[in-house]
């Protein structure tokens, strides 16, 4: 199996820089490696990316994630795995990721209220930034086609 095409990210340098960007801005902005890995797999889960699920599960492994709490990342509700600060950080990205599914706000106040009790305002500048790169990420594969265990350049 292989894609349709070279990642458009990578297929045009200029892109990758302005990514390149977003990824450096998250990284300051105060979230762990480890919660940025989580929030993003559950992103990717929704959006039935092959290729990121598959990254963002190796990256976890990577960094030491236990294998319960990484498979329990679909079900993140029922498993006793998570804390409350990374149950706020998944469902802000369950919620910012099918905002079709929404009727009025994209994140009610109840939402934003939990979030904020548990990260401060550059925390959760960078949740919002790497739950959007994600989706993006997860639009260029499924466009493409990319296979769960592709290379990248």
């Amino acid at each position: 199996m292989s894609a349709r095409m070279t990642n458009p990210a990578y297929l045009l340098p200029d892109g990758l820089k302005g990514i390149g960007s977003i990824f450096k801005a998250v990284n300051a902005g105060g979230i762990s490696h480890e919660l940025q890995e989580l929030v993003a797999l559950r992103a990717s889960q929704l959006n039935g990316c092959s290729a990121c699920v598959h990254a963002h599960n190796i990256n976890l492994v990577k960094a030491g994630t236990s294998a319960e709490r990484i498979a329990a990342v679909a079900a993140w509700r029922e498993a006793p795995f998570f804390d409350d600060a990374e149950r706020a950080a998944l469902h802000l990205a369950e919620t910012l990721t099918r905002l079709a599914d929404r009727s009025g706000d994209a994140v009610d106040d109840r939402l934003w209220d939990e979030v904020a009790d548990h990260y401060d305002e550059k925390q959760v500048a960078a949740l919002i930034l790497l739950i959007g790169v994600t989706n993006m990420f997860n639009r260029l594969n499924a466009a493409i086609k990319e296979p769960a265990g592709a290379t990248w350049n």
